[in-house]
């Protein structure tokens, strides 16, 4: 070949066709074509895996106002014609705090009212328990027959005695005190007159009882200066004072 004068050369060399071979177009066009095929597949389904991530992290908007008003809105106490409801004293708990073992409180409030009468008693004050537990079914005879003999109206006996189930002497912490020496007084307003009252007002405390319904309370009930509950220990204060808070 190198023989071959240069001119000679040129004219026998093959020469690069101006046009492409249509096999070479068709896979160009295939390739082109998996290309656009995978772009608009990544389109599409981009949008649909975000939105399935946002439904899974984040709350809807209805999600969320059902959970701010569930956390925000307080329960409505439960009470019934001015009354709250209590639960009954487990039995294994009650203490006698009379000779005939009939009436009796929780044994951490017998203890200190035990105490108590026997303090008075040293001062010459007669304390004398008259009621102390009662259960549901006890309390269902003293509303409604009581009720029914008075013929008082529902609303009229609610504020002299609470309905079943709605009593402080379900807990076996609360008890109705009369004094030993005037006994015309017990469960009645002129009880306020007699010794026994005015020992309990200055005394009480030191042993942990309250009065529940003083003149003119927040729950609408008469006046019991007889009506003295214990709130010595984190159960029987919890008991009182978040049902009084709720309806306060």
């Amino acid at each position: 070949m190198e023989d071959i004068p240069k001119a000679l050369r040129q004219k026998y060399q093959p020469q690069k066709s101006p046009f492409i071979s249509p096999l070479v177009l068709v896979g160009g066009a295939f390739v082109v074509t998996l290309g656009v095929i995978s772009l608009s597949l990544d389109f599409w389904l981009r949008p649909q895996v975000q939105s399935s991530d946002v439904t899974q992290d984040q709350p809807t908007p209805e999600e969320t106002t059902v959970t701010a008003t569930t956390t925000i809105t307080p329960a409505p106490p439960d009470n019934l014609l001015g009354h709250l409801s209590y639960e009954e004293a487990p039995t294994e708990d009650l203490m006698a705090i009379t000779p005939d073992q009939k009436i009796k409180l929780r044994s951490a409030a017998a203890e200190k009212f035990l105490q108590m009468q026997a303090d008075a008693q040293a001062q010459g004050i007669i304390l004398f328990p008259i009621s102390a537990f009662r259960s549901t079914s006890d309390q269902e005879n003293i509303f409604f027959n009581v009720k029914e003999e008075r013929a008082e109206v529902t609303t009229q006996r609610a504020e002299v005695s609470a309905p079943p189930g709605y009593s402080e002497h379900h807990t076996g912490y609360a008890l109705d005190i009369g004094d030993g020496s005037v006994p015309a007084t017990h469960l009645q307003l002129s009880f306020a007159d007699t010794p026994a009252f005015r020992w309990l007002q200055a005394n009480a405390a030191r042993y942990s009882f309250e009065i529940s319904f003083a003149e003119n309370n927040s729950q609408g009930i008469s006046y019991e200066p007889w009506h003295w509950r214990y709130v010595g220990n984190s159960d029987s204060l919890e008991t009182f004072y978040r049902a009084r808070n709720l309806i306060e």
